[in-house]
């Protein structure tokens, strides 16, 4: 990430040691920054299933091979008592391999943890396994229940980032859903105007990828080829602050780095999101973020300067309350009367603070018209051949 951070990938690649790695994962386990095997209710959830298949399994093995040997064994043979021996060998090999896919998935965890962990310290970064409602900004922490940010990798030269994985989960029953994203978050030295950038390269057959839908009269058209990457949303009256923003050398390092991701500003926050796992042991992918971020941060100081000028006249406002203030003198008993000083605010004081008016804090919802349309219909012919209507008209 240039001189931002150094990058070291040996972590992720390089032979281990097994005792190291146990040790590492009871360390975490011992400190709650990691539940216990049977520390939470997947875990348990997942042990019962486990037990159940294990006990269907070895019945239906056992019933099978009980016929076959009270078949053998009506048959008076020698072979009958070798038969006798087939499922009890065959149980204990299913639960063998069972037990071996459980190590196995285990010790797959703790080897994660450990080459994540270690990756980051080699990069001047921490490592936190998990983090349940990390509570962000961005839209994708607003959505669903369970919400659960994990491998988190966070740096803090010469600003916050964080790398992680999300999930969270919607729906319930048959119809629920895990939603997978890596996001990639930035902190920002201002509060900012709620901007989205929907790459148009991750957009699906029904449109935008982004779990949230925004008013298209939100939408902001850019020069040259930007709007061939991304459609960018900002609210109704900041369209002069998104082009302060978005200068075009800004707008190109987007579109060299960035043109796979959607990018959410809210707050003092930039979001970089994808629908994949950012925290992985791949190299090649932390190789492409750490030059995502890189090139960013080069550019994100030249925003530190905007400021909301609808926060102006409040601001002039104070500052000339704080003046006239100054300017009366102190009440006691020898203080003359009070008349009427003139006084100049300094021009600095009029200029406004840090921060967004109301109207720019968040983007106006939409409505997915196209999902919806698209779902109708389909809903609508599925009811009409349940009627045998459309039998009229194909025989």
């Amino acid at each position: 990430m240039r001189t931002a951070y150094p990058f070291d990938a040996s972590p992720l690649v390089q032979p281990v040691d097994r005792r190291a790695v146990r040790a590492f994962a009871r360390r975490l386990r011992a400190e709650g920054r990691v539940p216990s095997m049977f520390g939470s209710p997947q875990a348990i959830i997942g042990f019962v299933v486990a037990g159940v298949v294990l006990v269907f399994v070895g019945t239906s093995v056992l019933g099978v091979f009980a016929t076959v040997l009270f078949a053998f064994a009506q048959s008076n043979t020698p072979a009958a008592g070798l038969v006798g021996l087939i499922p009890a060998v065959l149980v204990i090999g299913v639960i063998a391999l069972a037990a071996v896919l459980i190590v196995r998935a285990v010790q797959g965890s703790a080897e994660r943890w450990y080459r994540l962990e270690g990756f980051a310290r080699a990069n001047g970064m921490s490592y936190v396994p998990q983090f349940a409602s990390p509570g962000l900004p961005g839209m994708i922490f607003t959505q669903g229940r369970s919400r659960q940010s994990t491998d988190l990798v966070r740096g803090d030269r010469p600003r916050f980032v964080e790398f992680a994985n999300y999930r969270f989960v919607t729906g319930s029953g048959k119809n629920q859903t895990t939603h997978k994203w890596g996001y990639v978050a930035v902190k920002l030295d201002v509060p900012l105007p709620h901007i989205v950038l929907d790459a148009t390269g991750n957009n699906g057959l029904f449109g935008s990828n982004l779990p949230l839908t925004f008013d298209k009269d939100q939408r902001l058209g850019l020069e040259g080829d930007f709007d061939r990457y991304f459609s960018l949303y900002c609210p109704a009256g900041y369209e002069r602050d998104a082009l302060y923003l978005f200068t075009p050398d800004i707008m190109a390092r987007f579109i060299d780095n960035a043109a796979a991701l959607d990018v959410e500003i809210v707050d003092d926050w930039l979001f970089l999101y994808a629908k994949r796992d950012f925290s992985t042991l791949d190299p090649a992918t932390w190789a492409w973020l750490f030059s995502v971020v890189g090139a960013l941060l080069d550019k994100l100081a030249q925003w530190t300067r905007w400021r909301d000028e609808r926060l102006a006249d409040g601001a002039a406002q104070a500052a000339h309350a704080a003046a006239a203030a100054s300017a009366l003198p102190v009440p006691g008993p020898s203080a003359p009367a009070a008349t009427a000083v003139p006084f100049l605010v300094p021009t600095a004081a009029l200029r406004p603070p840090p921060g967004v008016a109301a109207p720019g804090r968040r983007l106006k919802r939409g409505v997915p018209w196209v999902a919806i349309i698209v779902f109708g219909v389909m809903g609508l012919f599925w009811l009409i051949s349940q009627t045998g209507f459309l039998g009229l008209f194909f025989r």
